[in-house]
């Protein structure tokens, strides 16, 4: 996904995957909101006065929002006139009533794609330690508020554990429990409560889940072999050439296995070496800190992958996790 990165605001000390700036203490939403340059967007619809646009009786509009840094109107999107727009105050405004329901405190707020999506981030007070008198690994929690105002994104909350030694994005689907889910921006007030509720259920049943699925990783022993297998499966090496032909995609796939063995004893996974955990924290760390950004925005946009922002990526790590249970056989 494209990231143009527009606005953050982060209360971590160093911020959230590198897409925000520092604030000092714990705020409201309005706060929060004002912070990030979110609030007061006055997100709205403009009809488009063209024949090309207007056919068969369909009106269609622009989706824009009021600039206050620039002064100008932005326009954000095209939609038909079934289109409903939406101001993210109601997106923060739920992120409010989970804070006030005890779930966590706000730690970032932002905007991508030119303001076309919106997200805001909740630490929930639940941490996972993984071997706690051991490796002391620990797991932080999160819950990702986001919506678009294209009509991409559904408002969606979605948890997200985060490794504390490496940063690394451990947002993967499992089974039995719902890692996000998506809820009307129109809904009353009535509804929303009830979401609230779901969202508070969700957030501490998925971390259970994924508490027991990391465990039940770190538990299996692999061998050198399945470790190898393991990366064969997730990275298959390509064909050879004839010899003098050159073979550019061997050489990218060597570059490949020589730093993944290299994190496999490096300080962030030496102490998950021989067991299934270890292989995908290996996989995981070179997927969100070592491939090569692309385009004009190339770092923003690793740096929103990172963050579980990219639905490709996601998929990668859910494919990542598959592999290593299947493999290794847990």
């Amino acid at each position: 996904m494209p990231a143009e990165i527009e606005s953050f605001a982060s209360l971590r000390e160093e911020a959230w995957h590198k897409l925000g700036t520092v604030f000092s203490k714990p705020v409201t939403a309005d706060e929060l909101m004002e912070l990030a340059n979110l609030n007061g967007w006055n997100v709205r619809c403009i009809e488009i006065d063209a024949p090309d646009f207007n056919m068969n009786g369909q009106k269609y509009y622009f989706v824009v929002r009021d600039n206050h840094q620039t002064g100008e109107v932005d326009v954000l999107s095209t939609a038909g006139q079934r289109y409903t727009p939406f101001q993210n105050e109601s997106l923060f405004y739920m992120g409010h009533d989970l804070q006030q329901a005890g779930l966590g405190r706000w730690e970032t707020a932002g905007s991508l794609k030119s303001g076309r999506v919106v997200f805001g981030s909740l630490s929930i007070d639940r941490e996972v330690v993984l071997d706690p008198t051991g490796a002391n690994d620990v797991i932080k929690n999160y819950l990702i508020l986001a919506a678009s105002h294209d009509g991409t994104l559904s408002v969606t909350a979605a948890n997200t554990p985060v490794r504390a030694v490496c940063a690394n994005t451990l947002n993967f689907a499992l089974a039995g429990a719902a890692q996000k889910f998506a809820f009307r921006h129109t809904e009353s007030a009535e509804s929303k409560a009830q979401y609230v509720a779901k969202a508070m259920r969700d957030a501490h049943g998925y971390i259970d889940k994924f508490e027991a699925v990391a465990n039940g990783l770190i538990n299996k022993k692999i061998s050198d072999k399945v470790f190898n297998d393991i990366l064969l499966a997730a990275y298959p090496k390509p064909a050879e050439k004839e010899e003098g032909k050159g073979n550019r995609a061997m050489t990218m796939w060597t570059k490949k296995f020589d730093t993944l063995n290299d994190l496999r004893t490096a300080p962030t996974n030496a102490m998950w070496d021989g067991t299934a955990w270890g292989a995908l924290q290996v996989l995981t760390e070179d997927l969100d800190w070592f491939r090569t950004g692309r385009g004009d925005n190339a770092e923003e946009n690793l740096n929103a992958a990172r963050a579980g922002f990219d639905p490709a990526v996601n998929a990668t790590r859910n494919k990542f996790l598959s592999i290593v249970t299947e493999v290794a056989g847990v």
